[in-house]
């Protein structure tokens, strides 16, 4: 067991947390709600949390969908200088996220306010 597990208040800023699970992904799933709570703990600035969301999307989006939505709303309350967020528009959304803005405005709370943020001038 890594010391992460035992001893989450042992990882100060969020990069433990996210190398073991990016280096235990295949085996990780059931530790996966200790592992969000304690990257949304110390993760200061999102950078954590956006890189977590945005590898497991590209892992398997399927199984880790339910712990998405956790990790980017930590990310969009934590990266106020808005340096990480910006990058899950993509990895989470596709590439064709701009083709889609007015309904997933609409439709998705998470993107609605990243796309806000990113661009605040498109709600003037």
């Amino acid at each position: 067991m890594n010391d992460i597990l035992k001893n989450p208040e042992s990882d100060p800023d969020g990069m433990a947390t996210y190398e073991y699970i990016v280096n235990n992904v295949d085996i990780c799933f059931d530790d996966m709600p200790l592992l969000v709570e304690n990257l949304r703990r110390v993760d200061k600035t999102g950078q954590f949390l956006a890189s977590t969301a945005r590898f497991l999307v590209a892992v398997d989006r399927q199984r880790y969908e339910r712990w998405l939505g956790p990790l980017v709303e930590g990310a969009i309350e934590k990266d106020r200088e808005r340096r990480y967020i910006s990058s899950l528009l993509e990895a989470i959304w596709g590439n064709d996220y701009q083709e889609k803005v007015e309904e997933l405005r609409e439709s998705d709370d998470n993107f609605r306010r990243i796309y806000k943020r990113i661009y605040p001038e498109s709600y003037l």
